[in-house]
């Protein structure tokens, strides 16, 4: 074979032994993008950033008037600061969501100060998320639990726990016999440390699904 083509052969094999491999699916770190919305886009749980700051729509209503437009209020949590605010909006006035990123992590332990450390489960770096920002969460939380870290301008201001999610209750009162009322409930402590309410038959030791976002019995977790 002549020379020139060898060198083209050899060119060709080179270059596509360094081509970039095809991205075939988004990484699971992907930012949430900002987007802008009005009033009749609001929902429970969503992320607005108001004057640089994240935060989190905890309820809203909507209230109709015989003359002109309806008003929106909302109550807001600031994930950064925790505090919360409420404010009435005119219909269609508009909001811009944050942009945030979800990271899976994984529940390594706590310090003595309340701080809880993750590890990343796509680096296996070690993250430390003060007690504040998961003051509202970290009774749900089980050793080893993973969980999903939320950042804005790479800071974390929110851990997010699975929900629902299966616990064992460790502590309750026995069913007693005979007891048939409708609707009688008892407080059970969760192995994370939660306190709920379940059925009169639920026993000490069972496995039970809750909706941790509730705080809020399920039904009795099949085998």
């Amino acid at each position: 074979m002549p020379l020139r083509p060898l060198l083209l052969v050899g060119l060709l094999a080179t270059s596509t032994a360094f081509a970039p491999a095809a991205n075939h699916a988004l990484t699971r770190s992907s930012p949430l993008s900002m987007a802008a919305i009005d009033t009749s886009d609001i929902k429970n749980g969503q992320t607005i950033e108001l004057d640089g700051e994240p935060y989190k729509v905890l309820n809203f209503s909507i209230m109709k008037q015989a003359r002109g437009a309806a008003k929106t209020t909302i109550k807001f949590k600031n994930l950064k600061r925790g505090n919360t605010l409420e404010n009435t909006y005119r219909s269609g006035e508009k909001f811009q969501t944050a942009q945030i990123d979800k990271k899976p992590s994984q529940f390594t332990y706590e310090d003595e100060s309340g701080n809880y450390f993750f590890m990343d489960s796509e680096t296996f770096e070690e993250v430390m998320v003060e007690a504040a920002s998961i003051e509202d969460q970290k009774k749900w939380i089980n050793e080893g639990m993973e969980c999903d870290l939320i950042y804005f301008k790479g800071n974390v201001i929110e851990v997010r726990v699975p929900s629902p999610f299966v616990y064992e209750i460790v502590e309750t009162e026995p069913n007693v016999k005979g007891n048939t009322a409708q609707g009688y409930t008892k407080p059970a402590t969760l192995d994370c440390g939660a306190t709920i309410s379940v059925p009169g038959f639920v026993e000490q030791g069972a496995m039970i699904k809750v909706d941790s976002d509730k705080g809020e019995y399920i039904q009795v977790a099949k085998d």
